[in-house]
């Protein structure tokens, strides 16, 4: 177990501990499986069951529950096991990455035909265990003893949605379905537990993911349709046959299935319909669109509007890019690189719309970024110019559920970029300490080390621009300093470019320059002492 407490910690440094949470905002809870006291194998599924049962009874009394896709995403991209028990400090490392106020924890024992379960939530930012609770009953009444230990956890019963209690065989195969390590077994329980309970909608819907990885679209838009229309899980199983019809290339019958969906959700939450919209313009990508049907553009951008998911705001760029608005593209990109700098679609799409603008500096380094992130880029590198970017980038939307800025892998993510962007900072500071000693070498060596860590930090690239203006490298500094300025437009790197310029013999790209610094910083003296000495 110290092999996975060692492998999470490498990950991110500590996190200080989270502000206070409002009175009225829930306090997010992760759930993790409950260990198997008796290590009894047949019993080995409950484990799970627990988890799922009880984040399902503290969200439907309103708690900030992480769902179990959510849990389960957390834990692939920390190469944790799903199933095996953690040791408390590894749940608590979890819980910080993962930003939850609450990590709950429990056992469960199965007496003849009795089961005893107990759980208590520790406090992620002090790691204080709070008071345990127990519940014990009757194995065949599973549902009723987690829904009681889920009142107990959160405090009330005061419910907002409906139990879903299928019979417990149904349940048990559904469950071993979620669990099997192969896509063959995980279809044969599933197809079980739906057989054993036909309105087993959740099940259904859990098969759909299965035949959807495998490639199956055809079976998973029939499993979608099998959903009721009057089941609570209809809109979403309206929503996943939207996307097999998508990837089955059915596009007028895909379109109409999600303007079905928005049309009917009119007066819901914008975020609620971010992912239908998304998909409406993945639909327009690929089909093209039309006056009567409206543009990928105009989806994505409500999409993006309702929902920074960085997904839909690379869509939205790259739509823009195919329609050649590639100053929209730019826009877009960024934002979407903003929030996942590792994007390698993202820097090679907007390496395209950086060369279409003539920004051909910029445009290298993004292509250069793409190919450290991704190797297949380097075939693709000859498409990217002029604007031409590659077929089939588009990003469709498979959780119809809630903003990606809630969810579990985004936190992750989060935390990664905050330990690049603190190392960054460390070597953009030892490189700043080099420069002002004139130690110039020692000073290049720490600043590639940020730029490499944090491609847009915009004052690493001015201090690289300036150590080769010290150098006599004007040339080298203009490039150094256009992606300065092309990060963040600051007084400081337009005085250093019109040096440059002044230094290259284009003294009317130097007054430009400067003539730019001023109207950034008016009181610039630097700026006015350069443009005091061009004739």
């Amino acid at each position: 177990m110290m092999l996975w407490i060692l492998v999470v910690a490498a990950l991110v440094p500590a996190l200080s501990p989270a502000p206070p949470l409002h009175a009225q905002a829930p306090v997010r809870m992760l759930v993790v499986p409950f260990e198997n006291s008796q290590s009894e194998p047949r019993f080995q599924w409950l484990s799970e069951a627990s988890a799922v049962l009880l984040t399902d009874g503290l969200l439907q009394r309103g708690a900030g529950a992480i769902p179990r896709r959510e849990r389960v995403s957390a834990f692939e991209q920390l190469h944790l096991p799903i199933a095996a028990s953690l040791s408390r400090a590894t749940v608590i490392r979890v819980g910080q990455l993962l930003g939850v106020g609450e990590v709950i924890v429990g056992s469960f024992t199965v007496q003849g035909d009795e089961l005893i379960v107990t759980a208590h939530a520790i406090r992620v930012d002090v790691g204080r265990v709070q008071p345990q609770a127990s519940e014990r009953g009757p194995l065949t009444d599973l549902f009723a003893i987690f829904d009681r230990l889920a009142q107990r956890l959160a405090g009330t019963d005061s419910r907002t949605g409906n139990a879903d209690t299928p019979p417990l065989d149904a349940f048990e195969s559904y469950i071993k379905g979620l669990l099997a390590e192969n896509s063959a077994s995980r279809t044969s329980f599933l197809e079980a537990a739906v057989r054993e309970h036909s309105q087993f909608d959740r099940a259904r819907l859990a098969l759909w993911e299965v035949r959807t990885d495998e490639g199956d679209h055809e079976a998973a838009l029939a499993t979608a349709r099998a959903v009721r229309s009057s089941s609570p899980l209809s809109r979403r199983a309206q929503f996943v046959a939207g996307v097999s019809l998508l990837e089955l290339e059915r596009y007028e019958e895909a379109f109409d299935a999600f303007k079905k969906l928005l049309d009917e959700n009119s007066g819901g939450p914008a975020v609620s319909n971010a992912a239908v919209l998304n998909n409406l313009g993945v639909v327009q990508i690929r089909r093209g669109s039309t006056p009567q049907t409206g543009s990928a553009a105009y989806y994505l951008t409500k999409a993006a509007d309702a929902d920074k998911d960085p997904d839909f705001l690379f869509n939205l760029g790259y739509a823009y890019v195919r329609e050649g608005n590639h100053l929209g593209a730019l826009y877009w990109l960024r934002e979407a690189l903003r929030r996942d700098p590792t994007d390698a679609d993202a820097h090679f799409v907007l390496a395209a719309a950086l060369q279409a603008t003539g920004s051909g500096v910029e445009a290298a380094r993004e292509r250069d970024i793409a190919g450290q992130l991704s190797a297949r880029y380097e075939a693709l590198e000859g498409q990217a110019g002029g604007g031409k970017v590659p077929a089939g980038l588009e990003r469709i939307a498979t959780d119809l559920e809630g903003a990606r800025a809630l969810r579990a892998d985004y936190a992750i993510t989060s935390s990664a970029q905050r330990e690049h962007q603190e190392l960054a900072a460390f070597h953009l500071e030892r490189g700043r300490r080099f420069f002002d000693k004139e130690q110039d070498r020692e000073a290049m060596a720490e600043l590639r080390r940020a730029v490499y860590l944090s491609p847009y930090e915009a004052q690493a690239h001015l201090l690289i621009g300036q150590i080769h203006l010290r150098a006599g490298l004007p040339g080298d500094a203009i490039e150094a300093l256009k992606i300065s300025i092309s990060s963040e437009d600051s007084a400081a790197a337009r005085v250093a470019m019109g040096e440059a310029y002044l230094k290259s013999g284009n003294a009317a790209a130097a007054r430009a320059e400067l003539e730019r610094a001023l109207v950034l910083d008016p009181s610039s003296a630097e700026a006015k002492r350069a443009l005091a000495n061009i004739k």
